[in-house]
């Protein structure tokens, strides 16, 4: 195994691990505030180590996976301006490497940070450009594609287009339920249910 080869395995576990110890901690958080933010040091601190090895060695798809998961534990810390400037990074490595499931990724959570500081402009730009990339791929899941869709949704009904955020409800559904994701199709179904209830009697 080559040198490159075996500091690209370096990144992939130390992202690897990172993010198990993420996913431990929300899941089980740990009692008290000084250790959860210990959790969130190290865990931010793999990642940053996982980013360097990953420019050194030119590894872009590799380095915007990295990027995106800092973003995720800046959202984590209420650091938006942060997470914003990561996915950023993460889109630009995404687009180097030349991977469209990867861009449409980073993408679609860029999509999301720029909904939640209220641009909704820029977040409905990002989260058309994810689903065109999925739409265009021939390999995408139909998980990622359902995941595509429900932010679209949200952002529709935020804008008050209680129909179009209807059908794109309905088309992740049935995305959620040929993944076999029982929880995505149940949100679909209450997000189309309260819909329809809103709709003022004629």
């Amino acid at each position: 195994m080559g040198t490159n080869a075996t500091m690209r395995s370096e990144a992939l576990a130390l992202i690897d691990k990172a993010w198990r110890a993420r996913g431990e901690a929300l899941q089980s958080p740990p009692p008290d505030a000084s250790e959860s933010e210990a959790i969130a040091v190290r865990v931010e601190a793999d990642l940053v180590r996982a980013c360097g090895i990953c420019e050194r060695i030119g590894a872009r798809r590799e380095l915007s996976i990295a990027l995106g998961k800092l973003a995720h534990v800046a959202l984590d810390r209420g650091r938006t301006d942060r997470a914003l400037a990561l996915l950023e990074d993460a889109v630009a490595a995404a687009t180097a490497a030349g991977d469209p499931l990867r861009l449409a990724h980073a993408v679609r959570h860029l999509g999301q940070v720029h909904h939640r500081r209220g641009q909704w402009d820029q977040a409905e730009a990002c989260y058309q450009e994810a689903l065109d990339l999925y739409e265009e791929a021939s390999d995408v899941s139909p998980l990622d594609h359902a995941n595509a869709l429900r932010p679209m949704a949200i952002l529709l009904e935020d804008r008050g287009d209680a129909d179009e955020a209807v059908a794109i409800w309905l088309e992740a559904a049935g995305l959620y339920r040929s993944a076999g994701v029982k929880a995505g199709v149940e949100e679909c179904e209450a997000r189309i249910a309260a819909s329809q209830r809103a709709v003022p009697a004629q």
